[in-house]
C-alpha cells in the first residue's frame, strides 16, 4: 500500500521545532510512509506574532528562501510534493512546474491577506489556470468567503478536517463539506470526526496528513490505520486520494 503525507511543514531558517528534511526523514524512520507533500514553516513566510506586520525586503527574502528549499528536495530518499506558500505579495510567478499546490494560511490575530488587493485577484487566477489545490489555514468568516466568492472552480483543502477554520462542525453547519472542490487532511483531527466525514461525505476527498512537527507522522498513520473502514478507502485516504489530485495538476503545467 502506498502511504503519502499531505501535510508537512519543512525548513531550515525556522529552527524550532526542527523541521528540515532530515528531521522529517528522522520522523518517519521505520514507517511505511514514502512520500510527502511539503510547505515552508509560518514563521518563515511572515511574523505571525505581529497582527500590524508589514512586508519588507528581508521578510520577502526570507520568503523566497523558504520556497525554494523544498524545490532542492527532488529525487532524495522520499517523493517530495513541494507546496508554494503564498503571502501578501502574491508571488505566484514564484509558481514551478514542480509546484503541487498553494498554502494559504493565517490565524485569529495574526496579520491578515489583503483580499481586496488587485494583486490577490490575480493570484487567484493564476492559481486557477494551473489547476492547483490550495491548503486553506483561515478563520471562519475568510473560510467561508474564500469557498464561496473567492474560489470558485479551485480545489480547497481545509487541514485538520476544519478544526483552525472555525472547527469541524461548524464547516458542517455552513454546508462547506458538501461542495464537490472542498477536501479535507485528517492532520491531528479526531477519530470521531473523520468517520462522521466518511459517513457523510464519502472518502474520496479525504487525505491522510501528519502535521509535522506538530503531529508525529507514525501516530497519525496509526490513526487512519485503525478506522473501522475497509483497506480500500484507507489505502484512498492514504495515497490514492492525493494522487487523483496532482492527477489533475499535470496535463495543465
Amino acid at each position: 500500500m502506498r502511504i503519502f503525507d499531505s501535510h508537512v511543514h519543512c525548513g531550515i531558517q525556522d529552527k524550532y521545532p526542527p523541521q528540515a528534511f532530515e528531521d522529517y526523514l528522522l520522523a518517519i524512520r521505520g514507517s511505511p510512509i514514502q512520500g510527502a507533500a511539503m510547505f515552508p514553516p509560518v514563521l518563515e513566510i511572515y511574523e505571525r506574532n505581529d497582527p500590524f506586520f508589514t512586508d519588507t525586503t528581508s521578510w520577502r527574502r526570507r520568503r523566497q528562501a523558504a520556497n525554494e528549499y523544498l524545490l532542492t528536495l527532488q529525487d532524495r530518499d522520499i517523493e517530495v510534493f513541494p507546496y508554494l506558500f503564498l503571502w501578501n505579495d502574491f508571488a505566484v510567478r514564484q509558481i514551478t512546474p514542480w509546484h503541487f499546490g498553494i498554502k494559504w494560511h493565517r490565524h485569529e490575530n495574526e496579520p491578515r491577506y489583503n483580499y481586496d488587493d488587485p494583486a490577490c485577484t490575480a493570484a487567484i487566477a493564476t492559481i486557477r489556470e494551473k489547476n492547483l489545490p490550495v491548503v486553506l489555514e483561515e478563520e471562519l468568516a475568510n473560510t467561508i468567503r474564500f469557498v464561496n466568492e473567492t474560489t470558485p472552480g479551485i480545489r480547497v483543502i481545509l487541514p485538520h478536517m476544519g478544526m483552525l477554520n472555525g472547527g469541524y462542525r461548524r464547516i458542517v453547519s455552513e454546508g462547506l463539506w458538501e461542495k464537490p472542490d472542498v477536501w479535507a487532511d485528517t492532520a491531528l483531527a479526531l477519530p470521531s470526526e473523520i468517520m462522521h466525514y466518511i459517513e457523510h461525505y464519502g472518502h474520496e476527498r479525504l487525505l491522510f496528513g501528519s502535521d509535522f512537527p506538530f503531529g508525529h507522522p507514525s501516530a497519525e498513520l496509526a490513526k487512519i490505520n485503525r478506522l473501522k473502514v475497509s483497506d480500500d478507502i484507507k489505502a484512498d485516504i492514504l495515497a490514492n486520494n492525493l494522487m487523483r489530485l496532482y492527477e489533475k495538476i499535470r496535463p495543465v503545467l
